[in-house]
């Protein structure tokens, strides 16, 4: 078989961990997608450490298809990590990232990639009829989402769509923390105005079980705090350091302020409910901020992951 050229006009990058039952069925989807685009392309399946066969089924895939790249991790780093390595590894001018299980419909390529002009850097999907449970997932999502585009300015509200494509230039050295994922594209600092939704299709995973819960919704509400930090700019190393450092001054005195209510403060008072309530809230949003802008700032530092291997 002839090997892929080594660049490339569409890449896709498809994060995968214990997915050895849609693996298969994806990569068709994907194979007749690309086909029909007319273009120069290549599939790239991150491994994040699957402790299932999908190893085994990519690598027998791979066998039949020259386009298919395999992108093995050294252990289970979380999705960002493996979409940070995927991005990494590609050669396309457009990279097109999708889930692992199924849901997004490689149909809708087309009309993403249709919408990516020379205003526009990022098109992300919006999902129409979503097939999860409304109370559990679905709203949840829906109050995160409205909260990012709050935060961050950037008028995308289904961050969570796996479905996305963006100009090679705007994913240059991207680390990722784990779960920062979710709050793509607004985390890579890209204009708002160079940002675009479009409505995608929503299916039910084709096979297994979904790695996320609940609680998902809890830890997006605490990394949330210190988005309007994490948003990429040319200045971003600094400009870190010292919110890190103002962060951990405001956490100090929050909670001096708090063992200050608790004692009775001012002088002669019993202790003030209130202030310690305050103080408490303000200590752990401030606790939150810090411990984000910290795993950002080592990330870019130490990176978020280690290839076992890549073919």
């Amino acid at each position: 078989m002839s090997e892929p050229p080594s660049s490339v006009a569409l890449s896709f990058v498809v994060p995968v961990y214990n997915e050895e039952g849609n693996v298969a069925p994806l990569h068709a989807e994907l194979t007749r997608a690309a086909t029909s685009l007319g273009r120069s392309y290549e599939i790239l399946f991150v491994d994040d450490g699957s402790r299932d066969a999908t190893r085994a089924r990519l690598a027998e895939i791979q066998t039949r298809d020259p386009h298919l790249r395999v992108v093995e991790l050294d252990g289970n780093f979380g999705e960002a990590a493996a979409l940070s390595a995927g991005f990494s590894e590609t050669r396309g001018e457009v990279v097109v990232t999708l889930d692992g299980d199924g849901q997004n419909d490689p149909a809708d390529v087309p009309a993403l990639l249709a919408r990516l002009g020379p205003d526009i850097d990022v098109v992300s999907g919006r999902r129409r009829e979503r097939q999860e449970a409304f109370v559990t997932r679905v709203l949840p999502s829906r109050i995160a989402n409205w909260l990012i585009a709050r935060a961050t300015g950037v008028s995308v509200y289904d961050c969570g769509c796996g479905l996305k494509a963006y100009r090679r230039e705007v994913l240059r050295n991207v680390q990722l923390p784990r779960g920062m994922n979710r709050f793509l594209p607004a985390i890579l600092g890209v204009a708002p105005s160079r940002v675009a939704e479009v409505s995608v299709n929503d299916r039910r995973r084709g096979s297994g079980q979904s790695h996320y819960g609940l609680s998902r919704t809890l830890v997006v509400l605490r990394d949330l705090l210190a988005l309007p930090l994490l948003v990429r700019r040319p200045t971003r190393g600094p400009m870190l350091g010292r919110a890190l450092g103002g962060v951990q001054a405001a956490l100090v005195l929050a909670l001096l302020v708090l063992v200050l209510g608790v004692l009775g403060w001012p002088k002669g008072r019993g202790p003030v409910a209130g202030t310690a309530v305050i103080a408490g809230v303000v200590a752990g949003i401030g606790w939150a901020v810090a411990y984000n802008v910290e795993r950002f700032v080592r990330a870019q530092a130490e990176g978020v992951f280690r290839i076992r291997r890549s073919g």
